[in-house]
């Protein structure tokens, strides 16, 4: 049985990662410090002999008994909230954590995949973006941070790779949603769920013409895997190339949730990138993947799950914007 570890594992993709190397036949390691992870999104894996949990911070040096085959740097936090709860843990996870991570890897002979951003392309001047085009970051920014620690990320790969001869793949993922996202994070289809759930007003920051793109985290998933086992080694955009303005996709949210609620707009966050799609030429010649999951579909699915949380769950959602400002 070959022996996978997946750092982030109590997060949101981490957690799907783990269920799809579990059914892939795989033994899981999950590990994460449960900083921004739950759980709650891991615990029906508790019961299996091929899975085990490790609770620990991959900032500080990785152990991992016993041969490994496969390494996914998951581990980071991934909202505006928490950027601003935790920058320097932010920081750390991305130049600490995959540096120790890289090093393990080189150790035990494993191919390493990092989890790289659609941030990295910072507030782009290109669209839709490339794997190629470079970004055009705001390095002290609020996002800096993040955006900072993906590109230093991406580079230490890189260096590990031509250096010691590590096998890695770099994922950037694009916006990706589904069942087990925290209604608390920050980011945009929560936040419009959670405002819907509690009868609020939903709150669209600027005009609400910039633009993201949605890939379904089963489509997400699916990306990463190939990717992971393919033998291409530079960066691959993953991510759904269907693009929508934030106004529109808050009138899709209040019908789809059958509410009755306005939009209300607020002053753009600084550093809001206004355009977000990625060209998925290279996912679809070297990988053979595209998003099968449509938006309405995918929706109606993150809705349904959303629709299951507690009422208490919902009424600590969190709302601010990237400066801080309370967003509800």
């Amino acid at each position: 049985m070959k022996r996978v570890l997946i750092t982030g594992a109590a997060g949101f993709l981490g957690s799907h990662l783990c269920d799809r190397f579990i059914a892939e036949g795989f033994h899981v390691i999950g590990m994460d410090n449960l900083i921004t992870g739950d759980l709650k999104n891991i615990e029906h894996l508790f019961k299996l002999p091929e899975f085990e949990f490790h609770h620990h911070d991959v900032s500080k040096f990785v152990h991992v008994p016993g041969s490994l085959d496969y390494i996914l740097h998951f581990a980071s936090p991934a909202s505006p909230i928490d950027y601003l709860k935790i920058p320097i843990q932010t920081l750390k996870v991305g130049a600490l954590g995959t540096h120790n991570l890289l090093g393990l890897a080189k150790d035990k002979g494993a191919r390493i995949l990092i989890a790289s951003t659609s941030e990295i392309y910072g507030d782009p001047l290109v669209h839709p973006q490339t794997e190629e085009y470079y970004g055009n970051v705001n390095t002290i920014g609020p996002r800096g941070v993040y955006d900072e620690a993906k590109r230093f990320q991406e580079s230490i790969t890189m260096a590990y790779h031509r250096f010691h001869g590590v096998d890695t793949r770099i994922a950037r993922i694009f916006n990706t949603y589904g069942p087990r996202m925290r209604l608390n994070d920050g980011r945009v289809i929560p936040a419009f769920m959670g405002q819907a759930l509690r009868g609020e007003d939903l709150t669209v920051f600027g005009d609400g013409s910039q633009t993201r793109s949605f890939c379904y985290v089963d489509d997400e998933i699916e990306g990463i895997y190939r990717l992971l086992m393919s033998d291409y080694k530079l960066p691959v955009n993953i991510g759904n190339p269907h693009e929508i303005t934030i106004k529109d996709f808050a009138e899709e949210i209040i019908k789809l949730t059958g509410t009755d609620q306005k939009i209300v707009y607020k002053p753009l966050p600084k550093d809001d990138p206004m355009q977000r799609q990625p060209d998925i030429t290279k996912a679809r010649n070297i990988l053979g993947w595209e998003p099968k999951v449509g938006r309405e579909e995918g929706m109606r699915k993150t809705f349904k799950y959303f629709r299951t949380l507690s009422k208490e769950e919902l009424e600590k959602t969190e709302h601010r914007d990237f400066t801080g400002h309370n967003r509800s």
